[in-house]
């Protein structure tokens, strides 16, 4: 299986709004970034949407370390949320889960590929997060 690292972060200009996502793909010696936005969204479901987005564009089952800023996507793994989630019929004590439609293709995804998860601090020193924000955030400016 190859390795692959995924960067991913996710934008939006009000919450709901334009959005924008952006993803970064390392496999060997070689770079892909992919991005893209909507023009009535929210940061979660960016957030959700440049992972998909990434996972979306390896042609075959790979084990991917995935890096992102969000403590919605990535603690919803690390922490079993999903999991919990299906059980209650993505139900939580607070009610429906939002981003069915998407946590649903997220998982999909991650039973095809081996995936492991990285919280990365946003808007810091990671060079290839800030790019990652960079690509989501000029998606947002192609909608304006």
């Amino acid at each position: 299986m190859k390795d692959v690292v995924l960067y991913t972060d996710g934008a939006c200009s009000g919450n709901p709004g334009k959005g924008g996502w952006g993803a970064i793909l390392f496999y060997g010696d070689k770079k892909k970034e992919i991005s893209g936005g909507e023009k009535e969204t929210t940061n979660n479901r960016m957030e959700l949407t440049a992972v998909i987005k990434g996972l979306e564009a390896l042609k075959e089952s790979c084990n991917v370390e995935v890096y992102s800023d969000s403590a919605y996507v990535v603690n919803a793994f690390l922490q079993n949320w999903v999991g919990n989630w299906q059980n209650n019929g993505w139900k939580t004590s607070k009610g429906k889960v939002l981003n069915v439609d998407l946590w649903q293709k997220l998982i999909d995804l991650t039973n095809k590929h081996n995936v492991s998860w990285h919280k990365v601090k946003g808007h810091a020193d990671d060079a290839y997060n800030n790019r990652c924000d960079a690509l989501a955030r000029g998606e947002i400016t192609k909608l304006t």
